[in-house]
């Protein structure tokens, strides 16, 4: 039986897309640079400043700049987090209705620490999350299955009493690896040549209600 249902967040829970592309076309006007559409980068948003960065840039992770432009990009991720994010429609509805069966629920992301605790607050769950689980809370981030057997242990609850729902291959491979059913959440930041019907995922969804009825 289910007790509990972890979500990745950036992609899954909320549409952070707009706040994480800002950023980094902020950094590309300081240098004169095109700016980037958000549908250009809707499909990256989910893989970390770094691919950002990368993106925006054009530079790879050997370029002499990259860590300090990718410094860069999180200060003013820093300033704008929040600004425009929103929860994707029905998570709202969905998080009430795990409340009212009596299921946990919960945040699993890849996002560090001081970002994560800022945004949370913002985004209006109707219920808390029971535990909520950073990028840098543990030695390992995900596609490592530490961050959501970290989680387990906070909620006193064996993995497979767990479900886990993300965006990304890396959160299938987190979230099987640690034990959990998973769901490929298909509305999230999905990228064309993805193919999370290839992932391993137990479920897929491409809505958050349908979420309800594989419990």
């Amino acid at each position: 039986m289910i007790k509990a249902v972890l979500f990745d967040l950036d992609g899954t829970l909320a549409d952070t897309a707009r706040d994480l592309g800002g950023a980094l076309n902020t950094l590309l006007r300081r240098r004169a640079l095109p700016e980037k559409s958000l549908c250009e980068i809707r499909p990256i948003a989910g893989l970390g400043a770094g691919a950002l960065v990368s993106f925006g840039m054009g530079i790879g992770a050997d370029h002499p700049q990259y860590e300090t432009l990718r410094q860069e990009y999180l200060d003013e991720y820093g300033r704008c987090s929040g600004k425009d994010t929103v929860l994707f429609p029905q998570i709202a509805m969905l998080i009430a209705g795990l409340h009212e069966r009596g299921i946990l629920w919960g945040i699993v992301t890849n996002k560090h620490a001081r970002f994560t605790d800022a945004l949370v607050p913002k985004l209006g769950f109707p219920v808390p999350p029971a535990v909520t689980v950073s990028g840098d809370t543990c030695a390992e981030a995900k596609p490592s299955p530490q961050p959501l057997l970290y989680a387990c242990a906070q909620l006193s609850l064996a993995p497979q009493q767990c479900l886990y729902v993300g965006d990304a291959l890396r959160d299938i491979l987190a979230g099987r690896n640690a034990g959990m059913k998973t769901v490929a959440a298909l509305w999230g930041y999905i990228a064309p040549d993805d193919k999370p019907e290839h992932w391993g995922a137990d479920f897929t969804a491409h809505r958050p209600a349908e979420i309800a009825g594989l419990l």
